[in-house]
């Protein structure tokens, strides 16, 4: 039976469900210390001076100071802004300023530091903000032209709050002095990214080794933030001579770490009479924070997806990511198209409205088929999917039935079409060129690639693409654990890339590798000639012509499509919204196992689920307010609804047995669905999470 198309038994299933599994915080090494982050106390200002108050016998101590001549003291990313340690100027809440390291946790948790600031004015507010971290223009016909042509303008503001990641366990890092430098184990995304940022802060000639113990989920906040932390501990063993392990508790992850950029979107649109888009004008604002991280990337995939799955031959998007005096934002399942899809479907809503068209018939007229082109002039070809994942979740969900039953009670219905770019944009896979490696075993064969298991299935799903490819049994495939010295650098486990990049390269790496075994299995030729190795680099599609300076052209090779159908209730009297069904189809081009991408979409729905209705981050000085899982509420499954899922298959020929990205795209659909299903009930809201102050001021100004 082929592996492909079948859900298999998970690599790592047995030692998860069993507890035999260890992660960062199982782990210990003998002489370990334990690390601790000082940070600062407030939004902005210069430090005057430190004061230990405590005994430090016993204690190992690090400021910037310590930072070798050889280093930068520079998180290293994208913009070398970001400082390991702050030398003198505070520029967020919970910034690091000093690290200590003690055998004794309970003693370490007790030392007093005690920091003094002269105190100056932070800005909090992105829309004030005179520091643009990132901007982008995206120009496609003339805009003015076809606003003059329009006979309905329709003009709209959207907002979307920070999102706490909450993967299920915090961040966490050892470190351990070796070979004269370092190697790190931790709960990681990107190991790659790491290593990089070691090699910055120790000098490049440093021995840096980066291992990923198995990790409790990410979703995009453990991308760029382990490097951080990973310096921490790195510069806490090396002063001390020992390992040192340093692990967040919930409240310091939750203050101290990255969250989804905060946008406010306005949307100009320009349509005729019969409903036809013909001219869309969209500014985005991104709140960035105190430093760049990833906002460059992820302004630019949310402005790339802020006209929607939409036809109209005349668009301009504006994009800027402002600087604010908060804790960094960075990645966020889904990257920024989340925030900018939220607003453009909640929009297409009150346009269909405007020109008396149900929005089910309004998107059919205007969703993109084959031939069309996108925002960046990119020309879509058979794999794309608008109408069929639109007409099925209509008819799954039997959407124009209750529509009409629902008027004028507690329940509404809405939906939204989606669409989400499978890996880097642009030319970005081609700057990457990642590898992926296969080596014969005396049983099978090993997969090497710096790809990661984050609870997502990569083992499992890489281990099928390559057993099929080989035409071996699933059970001779295993699976090496991410470290830098040993696996190549395949890229960083974001994008939703890496089924299809990663995997198509491993794909190649099995055909070759088939066709030097001849006749013989793995073993048979591991046994009668030795060591055989394949290794592979990712080929982009030749086709691909994009322009990083004027955001034109073949932002993504391939796009998956999908439609939410989003039933609620409301509670008029607590003004509680709640979900009662979500109808979710998506085409990802082939499902390689059919559980864990059911899995991912019934994870990613509840996660936006959570973005649209519960999860508000408490801002206060600066700072998250409500950091704990008391105050911050993600869903239950209380408060999870029926879900419907139907997986629609259109391959994708340059992925591994037609397969595209998967992982962000579920994230994208359930916030506007859910708003349009409010929208349903006679409420115009235009900001989530929806709680129910936000539904009880709708209300009022109605």
């Amino acid at each position: 039976m082929p592996a492909v198309g079948t859900s298999v038994a998970r690599k790592d299933g047995i030692g998860k469900a069993t507890g035999a599994t260890k992660y960062a915080d199982d782990l210990v090494f003998p002489r370990m210390l334990h690390g601790r982050t000082i940070r600062s106390t407030i939004p902005r200002g210069r430090i005057t001076s430190i004061r230990l108050d405590f005994d430090p016998t016993g204690f190992t101590i690090v400021d910037h100071r310590d930072i070798p001549a050889a280093g930068h003291n520079i998180v290293a990313l994208i913009e070398d802004d970001q400082p390991f340690l702050v030398e003198t100027e505070v520029r967020h809440l919970a910034e690091p300023i000093l690290l200590l390291a003690h055998e004794d946790r309970e003693k370490l948790l007790s030392a007093n530091v005690v920091i003094e600031y002269e105190e100056l004015a932070p800005e909090f507010d992105p829309e004030h903000s005179t520091t643009i971290l990132k901007s982008l223009a995206i120009d496609k016909g003339n805009v003015e032209a076809g606003f003059a042509t329009a006979d309905v303008i329709v003009e709209g503001t959207y907002r979307t709050g920070h999102q706490e990641h909450v993967y299920i366990e915090p961040n966490g890092i050892i470190a351990d002095p070796e070979n004269g430098g370092i190697a790190v184990h931790g709960s990681i995304q990107c190991p790659f990214y790491v290593h990089k940022a070691l090699k910055s802060l120790l000098g490049k000639d440093a021995y840096v080794r980066v291992v990923q113990t198995e990790t409790g989920g990410g979703f995009g906040g453990k991308e760029e933030y382990p490097s951080m932390i990973a310096g921490h501990a790195t510069l806490l063993a090396l002063k001390s001579g020992r390992p040192v392990k340093i692990i967040y508790d919930r409240t310091e992850d939750m203050i101290a770490t990255t969250k989804r950029h905060p946008s406010i979107v306005r949307h100009r649109t320009g349509v005729k009479r019969d409903g036809t888009l013909v001219a869309m004008d969209i500014d985005i604002i991104l709140d960035g924070g105190a430093y760049i991280t990833l906002s460059p990337v992820v302004m630019s995939r949310g402005g790339i997806h802020a006209a929607g799955p939409y036809r109209c031959e005349n668009t301009r998007i504006r994009g800027k990511a402002m600087f604010t005096n908060t804790p960094p934002n960075g990645a966020f399942r889904g990257f920024g198209a989340p925030q900018t899809l939220f607003a453009v479907e909640a929009h297409i809503d009150r346009v269909a409205e405007a020109v008396g068209m149900d929005p089910v018939a309004f998107r059919e007229h205007n969703a993109l088929v084959p031939g069309d082109t996108t925002a960046t002039g990119q020309v879509l070809t058979g794999d794309c999917s608008a109408l069929e994942v639109l007409r099925e979740a209509v008819r799954r969900s039997d959407f124009h039935r209750k529509s009409a039953e629902y008027k004028g009670t507690n329940r509404g219905i809405g939906l939204a079409l989606f669409y989400h770019g499978s890996g880097f944009t642009g030319s970005g896979e081609l700057r990457l060129a990642s590898k992926a490696k296969l080596e014969l075993t005396k049983t099978g064969v090993r997969i090497l690639v710096s790809s990661t298991e984050i609870g997502q299935g990569t083992r499992t799903m890489h281990a099928q693409i390559v057993a099929d490819s080989l035409n071996v049994p699933y059970e001779q495939i295993e699976v090496a654990q991410p470290d830098t010295q040993r696996v190549p650098d395949s890229g960083p486990t974001v994008a939703s890339r890496t089924c299809m990049v990663v995997g198509r390269i491993l794909q190649r790496c099995a055909e070759e590798m088939k066709e030097r075994l001849g006749v013989l299995t793995p073993a048979e030729y591991f046994e009668k000639y030795g060591a055989l190795e394949i290794l592979k680099e990712h080929e982009p599609p030749a086709w691909i012509q994009w322009n990083d300076d004027t955001y034109s052209g073949d932002a993504y090779a391939t796009y998956a499509w999908g439609c939410d159908v989003a039933e609620v209730e409301i509670d008029r009297d607590t003004y509680e919204v709640r979900p009662i069904k979500l109808t979710a189809v998506q085409e990802f081009g082939k499902a390689i196992h059919p559980g864990l991408a059911r899995g991912q979409i019934e994870g990613g729905t509840a996660q936006g689920l959570g973005f649209a209705l519960l999860e508000k981050v408490v801002m206060s000085n600066g700072g998250m307010n409500n950091a704990s899982l008391t105050n911050y509420t993600i869903p239950t499954t209380l408060d999870t609804p029926e879900m419907d899922i139907a997986i629609l298959e259109n391959p994708y020929e340059d992925g591994p047995f037609g397969a595209k990205g998967l992982g962000e795209l579920p994230i994208d659909g359930p916030a506007p669905a859910v708003i349009n299903a409010i929208r349903h009930l006679g409420i115009d809201v235009r900001e989530i999470p929806a709680t129910p102050e936000i539904i009880l001021s709708a209300c009022a100004s109605r």
